[in-house]
């Protein structure tokens, strides 16, 4: 009998990623057998330090400082582990990832490690503040059709039946991957949809919002749809955010934003916590509207943010209380959180909240007073109104939200050296590479990329 006769028929493996989501929020990894998993738990697998210095544009920032020097370790966190078997192409691979924080070989911390960043900052609110982090990321996409479809309603039920399929599929697969999807919607923005999940501890939340984006792309994929998280997708289409939703628990699980005897409900440590955001905003912006494009967004009238203020009934503000409702009986507290929408889906998840939490830890600390707050339109109040009231512009570009970060003090100071190298690094070759682009030139570039 010859060989050929003998040999084994050929099928595909099923493969495991290990991955991180790196400073620019795009999540890269190794694969390998998934029956090989336990040679990777304990050492992880090979890294490069200069792969976290990567632009948007694929090119590694020439003055990133790594070069082509050392090797790190990717390290699973295997109850981060996202597997989803089978989607609307049946004949698909599984989608199998694990998060990882990235390590020395030695096993010490990496310093510019972003998912170790958050870790450690959600383990200094648990160990200097007694508080735990609830969280929970909104997302907005688009989502193009080829042939293209008719444009529907915003909000109508025919814009949600035109995409029914895709809502079932991405729900289904979303609970496969442990996300808890609450909503899936269409939007204001033509073909534009936004998916929301239940908040959970810590930095499951960040893995969460990761987790949403990639099942979304697979899923689409799968479908034959383009989906696209950028904040702006062509010059004149509505922008897509990400809204951050958080709230502070004390190590008993028991809310301590809420305060029902202060005029907006917000307790003293509260507005600590949300006077430490508000004053290192136009810095925080660099790392959560870390793009461009992101400035096409943060925008008067755009039901973003402009100026850093905190408001309760008002989506101009880039901080909002979030209204309660007595339908039900759920007490007010356990509702009671705060919802930052400075951000979009061209920021690191974890780097985004980890440097959020630093902000308001610092205003706890610090014992910042809260007055930068109202209910009116920022844009709408004069200069002289805004300055009594503490209200504050906002970067409009990202050279300037940079020099913000830069000169930061405190939260500068409290970000690791190697992470704020490196981000410097690749966001100076980021405007270098697109400086020459259009607005609208600007836009299609980063609809391609997020």
């Amino acid at each position: 009998m010859s060989r050929l006769d003998t040999a084994a028929v050929l099928a595909p493996l099923p493969v495991t990623t290990l991955v991180t989501t790196d400073l620019i929020g795009v999540t890269r990894g190794r694969s390998f057998p998934s029956d090989e998993l336990p040679h990777y738990v304990t050492a992880g697998c090979g890294w490069v330090p200069a792969n976290s210095a990567l632009t948007p544009q694929d090119i590694i920032a020439s003055t990133n400082p790594w070069g082509a020097y050392g090797d790190l370790r990717l390290v699973p966190d295997l109850s981060s582990r996202v597997t989803v078997n089978n989607g609307p192409d049946a004949q698909a691979p599984a989608l199998d990832f694990i998060h990882c924080d990235i390590r020395e070989t030695d096993g010490r911390p990496w310093g510019a490690c972003p998912r170790t960043l958050l870790q450690d900052e959600v383990e200094r609110y648990r160990a200097d503040l007694g508080l735990q982090v609830f969280a929970a990321f909104e997302h907005e996409f688009n989502l193009v059709a080829t042939p293209a479809q008719p444009d529907r309603l915003a909000f109508s039920l025919q814009a949600q039946r035109q995409q029914a399929g895709f809502a079932g599929w991405l729900l289904s697969a979303l609970r496969a991957g442990g996300v808890e999807p609450e909503m899936f919607l269409p939007e204001y923005g033509k073909q534009q949809y936004e998916i929301t999940c239940r908040p959970t501890l810590g930095v499951a939340a960040a893995d969460r919002a990761v987790n949403v984006r990639e099942i979304t792309r697979e899923i689409a994929r799968q479908m034959g749809l383009d989906v696209s998280f950028a904040p702006k997708t062509s010059e004149h289409a509505v922008c897509n955010g990400v809204h951050l939703h958080l709230s502070l628990q004390d190590l008993s699980a028991d809310p301590v934003l809420h305060d029902a005897a202060s005029s907006n409900g917000l307790s003293s440590l509260g507005q600590h916590w949300a006077a430490g955001v508000l004053h290192y905003l136009p810095a925080l912006c660099a790392l959560t509207a870390p793009t461009p494009v992101s400035y096409e967004r943060l925008q008067p009238h755009h039901w973003s943010a402009s100026y850093a203020c905190l408001g309760q009934r008002n989506r101009e503000a880039a901080l909002r209380i979030c209204p309660t409702v007595s339908l039900g009986g759920k007490p007010l507290a356990n509702q009671y959180n705060l919802e930052f929408r400075a951000m979009d889906a061209s920021a690191s998840p974890h780097l985004a909240m980890a440097a959020l939490l630093i902000a308001g830890r610092l205003g706890i600390q610090q014992r910042l007073a809260l007055n930068a707050v109202t209910d009116e339109i920022p844009d709408e109040l004069d200069e002289t109104q805004r300055r009594a009231r503490g209200i504050i512009a906002l970067p409009t570009t990202l050279a300037e939200a940079l020099d913000c970060l830069r000169h930061s003090g405190a939260l500068l100071e409290t970000l690791p050296g190697p992470l704020v190298e490196t981000y410097f690094a690749l966001k100076a070759q980021e405007l270098a590479l697109t400086q020459a682009l259009s607005p609208a030139e600007r836009c299609e570039h980063y609809a391609r990329i997020y």
